[in-house]
């Protein structure tokens, strides 16, 4: 039975490779399959095929891209997990690396605002429109645009098909277009495949089922026999590598001809040798490649097999150049995403030289692509990472794309536009019109809830309400870096337009990266103080103070004002070993990004990655800055007060947002905030005042003088009394700094006219003191939670001082740190303090368990 069932296979196999000859190959012996030998067991794979895949689960075609992806999906995480090992992308593991299935619901929404779109602009009385439920009709009638005469002129082209999601669903709309228009059922799949589809792809296998799969979509709508007499295939081409030697190229010229054999046909055939790697990015010198290939196709070559087979490779390039030539009305795409660092040599080079303005990634080098299939008043759509509309690497790109044409729509979808949890999670789709300037496109955003909501449906919500924002192009390029800020009003562009930048008032930088941060970068409490100098204003002063340690800004957690002042870094010398040092390459120094014109000066200081929003604080001289951190100082002539108020502001949050809407805090960013010359230089720096008594209250500061729980102007006759008068004075500084930021707010919002935009309230968890217990906590624990924490930390507190006044290390005679690190003995301390308040410990060593040191001592 096993041996019969498996020539029946072969015989079947042998028969479909006739109406799908991409799919099924003609073979002689079952041999050939490596067919297992259990077939027909119960446990076999087949029987595990048969269980698992029901009808139900086949309904639709698409779970052939499903299969696809679960079959590559143990390659894809080989090749990732050799890319943090820095292994780059081989031309092999592009498909395993790049490919991701396309949601369905942002598959319908490419193609019903591009192919649909293209359709209703010529048939206005269509009914399509009511069967295209992510359709985003344009805000105005458009006059001129592609003109269309039947549905056999439409031609759309997928550049990286994969397993052919996109072309099945055009395929759909299509046969709906053809069929408004009257045309005969059992004529309309040929047609379709005969004039309107392509795909291009790079893989063997998806290539085979991308066309496998819109034959069953033509199967289906013909019923079985029809599409068996059906000699109309699908348009698929998959590249091959084809490449001539020298010699051979005598040969072409033969089977070419004179006539033919141009400069640019040279150099087409001569374009392919990489075609695997390169993929659609390859764009033919030959223009027209539609007249060489019919002619070369026709010449008969039976009797020299020279020939025949020099003749079979240069038509295998004249149809892959074909496929890649300019003549799509529609170019639709869920494009690769690879960045540029991570593939190999040869398609980074490539995709620099032939995309520059497109060469971070993969992807934005095939959105420039489409834009070169297209005929003018075409339309190209693609679904891609978000990174390409903010960061300042795609302003080029985005350069690009405006001037190519304009967005006709975008839905920004953010994170979760693909169900498979993958880290290329936040997206957006969008819809370029090439050729038209200045439209009115329509934009949606998905980005702006939280990453477990259902984009799908929230897309169906936000459509029936119409939730759109209308902008023009000419909107995004009067912008500094020309970000796609969709949802900004026409205040903040005026906010623009009227102030200057903060870029020509301050210059903002990344700090130094020391390249070993384990050696160099130190805690403070680590180091002794006799090594250390806080407050050199020179890299003269520093270089003469002979130290070794010296404040380093290293970012940290979300603070404005003041604070976060935690580290030293190893700068003795003028930072000789920084600087000297060389990376074990031996072709750079490790460290770099020394700001030596910059450093021990006083700045603006912010911690460069973020999910907390961002916040600035004030650093007085005598600091370096750590990359993680950014730093701005204020050029000749200005205040830093100003600049400091308006980037702790509320309207640099929401600048930023439209600037660079990540994790990122960057200097070009913050250099494009508009800002008015405005009276904010008290309330700025009360700001930092309070700001920096409040670190300085608190022992992991090195300014710490003594705990303010012992200060006279909250002493009271007992610990209780005095802790009750304590936290009303926290209360006020609370109150005052949130009165201040409110002030800072109230002051710029009035100088750009936002009143109806924006509100200058902070809430009580954004001021950022330690006193203040809703920050220092935050919002999950009650206030009266919250208030018992603060009460048992100030207890702890105390104890903790208490405890270094026993050791020596502090004193009430007098402020900050006394024996510790200074290198004062015990009895240098008494023989300047004879009677002190509290007497050290001789030996350093305190019995904690014996009650009556207890009692008596504390």
């Amino acid at each position: 039975q096993a041996e019969a069932y498996r020539l029946l296979l072969v015989h079947a196999c042998n028969q479909w490779h006739g109406p799908m000859p991409f799919l099924f190959e003609q073979i002689d012996d079952f041999t050939e399959l490596l067919m297992p030998e259990d077939l027909l067991s119960q446990t076999s794979i087949l029987a595990e095929l048969r269980r698992v895949m029901t009808e139900d689960a086949c309904q639709d075609v698409e779970i052939i891209g499903w299969l696809y992806q679960f079959y590559i999906s143990e390659k894809k995480d080989q090749v990732f997990a050799g890319l943090k090992k820095n292994v780059k992308i081989t031309a092999e593991n592009i498909p395993a690396a790049t490919q991701l299935f396309t949601p369905h619901w942002i598959v319908r929404y490419l193609v019903e605002n591009s192919l649909g779109r293209l359709w209703l602009l010529n048939r206005p009385g269509s009914k399509l429109a009511e069967r295209m439920d992510y359709y985003i009709a344009p805000e105005a009638p458009e006059t001129d645009f592609l003109k269309i005469g039947k549905p056999e002129e439409i031609k759309l082209c997928d550049p990286a098909c994969g397993s052919g999601h996109m072309l099945t669903y055009a395929f759909d709309l299509l046969y709906a277009i053809y069929e408004e228009e009257g045309y005969e059922a059992d004529k309309i799949p040929a047609l379709i495949l005969t004039h309107n589809l392509t795909g291009v792809e790079i893989d063997d296998r998806a290539g085979a089922l991308a066309a496998f799969a819109l034959a069953m979509k033509a199967a289906a709508k013909l019923g079985r026999r029809r599409f068996l007499r059906m000699a109309a295939k699908p348009d698929i081409c998959v590249l091959q590598n084809v490449s001539f030697t020298p010699a051979e190229m005598q040969d072409v010229a033969a089977v070419v001809g004179k006539d033919l054999f141009t400069d640019a046909l040279r150099e087409t055939l001569g374009q392919f040798e990489q075609a695997k790697n390169f993929g659609s990015l390859i764009v033919p010198k030959l223009r027209d490649p539609a007249e060489a290939l019919r002619v070369v196709a026709a010449r008969d070559f039976a009797g020299d097999l020279l020939l025949k087979d020099v003749q079979a490779r240069v038509v295998a390039v004249l149809r892959m150049a074909e496929a890649l030539s300019p003549q799509y009305h529609v170019v639709v795409a869920n494009p690769p995403y690879a960045g540029a660092s991570n593939v190999n040599p040869k398609l980074k080079s490539f995709l620099g030289k032939a995309f520059p303005n497109g060469k971070s990634d993969l992807m934005t080098g095939f959105v420039l692509r489409a834009d070169k299939m297209l005929v003018e008043r075409g339309f190209s759509a693609s679904v891609t990472l978000d990174s390409w509309m903010f960061l300042a690497s795609y302003q080029a790109f985005r350069a690009d794309v405006f001037d190519s044409g304009s967005i006709s729509s975008l839905v920004h979808v953010g994170w979760n536009c693909f169900p498979d949890g993958h880290t290329y999670n936040r997206g957006v789709a969008f819809i370029l019109e090439k050729g038209v300037r200045n439209l009115a496109g329509r934009f949606m955003n998905l980005s702006d809830v939280d990453a477990t909501v259902n984009k799908h449906l929230l897309f169906k919500e936000r459509k029936s309400e119409e939730r759109y924002f209308d902008t023009k192009t000419e909107a995004f390029e009067a912008l500094p870096g020309k970000p796609i800020a969709y949802w900004m009003s026409r205040q903040f562009h005026r906010a623009f337009a009227d102030f200057p930048s903060l870029g020509e008032l301050a210059d903002f930088r990344i700090g130094m990266a020391t390249g070993k941060n384990d050696l160099y970068v130190r805690l403070w409490q680590e180091v002794s103080q006799d090594l250390c100098e806080l407050s050199a204003d020179s890299r003269e002063a520093s270089k003469a103070s002979g130290k070794k340690w010296f404040p380093y800004a290293k970012g940290g957690p979300f603070r404005r004002w003041a604070g976060n002042r935690e580290h030293l870094v190893n700068w003795e010398n003028d930072g000789h070993s920084l600087q000297t040092t060389m990376h074990p390459s031996g072709d750079r120094i490790w460290a770099h990004n020394f700001n030596l014109g910059s450093i021990f000066k006083p700045s603006v200081c912010w911690t460069q990655v973020t999910d907390a929003g961002s916040s600035f604080r004030y650093y007085p001289n005598g600091y370096l800055f750590d990359a993680a951190a950014g730093m701005g100082q204020p050029k000749p002539g200005n205040e830093i007060e100003i600049m400091l108020g308006v980037l702790n502001s509320t309207l640099s949050e929401v600048v930023q947002s439209f600037l660079n809407p990540t994790r990122n805090i960057l200097p070009g960013t913050l250099s494009a905030i508009p800002v008015a010359s405005v009276a904010v230089k008290d309330t700025v720096a009360k700001a930092i005042q309070l700001g920096e008594a409040d670190w300085d209250a608190y022992e992991t500061s090195w300014d710490f003088s003594t705990l303010p729980l012992l200060s006279p102007d909250h002493r009271a006759g007992t610990l209780e009394a005095t802790y009750t008068r304590l936290r009303a004075h926290w209360h006020g500084m609370t109150d005052e700094m949130q009165a201040l930021e409110e002030e800072n707010n109230r002051i710029f919002i009035d100088a750009y006219g936002l009143q109806d935009e924006l509100t200058p309230e902070v809430p009580l968890t954004e001021i950022t003191l330690t006193c203040n217990p809703a920050y220092r906590y935050g919002i999950k624990n009650d206030a009266a939670a919250n208030e018992t924490r603060l009460r048992a930390d100030t207890m702890a507190e105390f104890l903790s001082y208490a405890v270094g006044c026993m050791f020596g290390r502090y004193s009430l005679d007098e402020p900050g740190l006394i024996l510790a690190n200074q290198g004062e003995t015990l009895a240098d301390y008494l023989a300047r303090v004879p009677e002190p308040q509290f007497m050290p410990d001789k030996d350093n060593v305190i019995p904690v368990l014996d009650a009556d040191w207890f009692a008596d001592d504390i």
